[in-house]
């Protein structure tokens, strides 16, 4: 069973940076695709990036594009966001999401597995 782990939220000023991880605990992500996600209160789930485990092939939401990379480390089977240049707009719960299929990799209906949830807040 796929169960995605994430940590390394936390207060952040704008203009700083944080970094998301997402660890897949009982298997690995190969063969799947990892996304992130964000909801603020009485929102919809919100795309941020996403990428492709197989040919590490990465796509990103608009406004996070030069701000946000998303990247992993094969050897610990964990996905990483790296956000910086944080404005106060970024401020939501941040979740990890795991799917088998490798198109439509921005909508939130593709995921099957999704992690907890980690705050996110930046300060203006």
């Amino acid at each position: 069973q796929m169960q995605p782990v994430e940590s390394g939220g936390g207060l952040v000023q704008a203009g700083g940076s944080l970094r998301l991880s997402c660890a897949a605990s009982g298997r690995t992500f190969s063969k799947f695709t990892v996304g992130w996600f964000r909801q603020t209160p009485g929102k919809e789930r919100d795309f941020v990036a996403a990428m492709r485990w197989h040919d590490a092939n990465t796509f990103y939401e608009d406004s996070v594009k030069g701000r946000f990379t998303i990247s992993r480390d094969n050897t610990k089977s964990t996905v990483y966001l790296q956000m910086n240049s944080l404005k106060p707009e970024d401020t939501a719960v941040y979740y990890c999401a795991v799917t088998g299929l490798l198109t439509q990799v921005t909508a939130a209906t593709t995921y099957d597995y999704w992690g907890q949830g980690t705050q996110v807040t930046v300060s203006s």
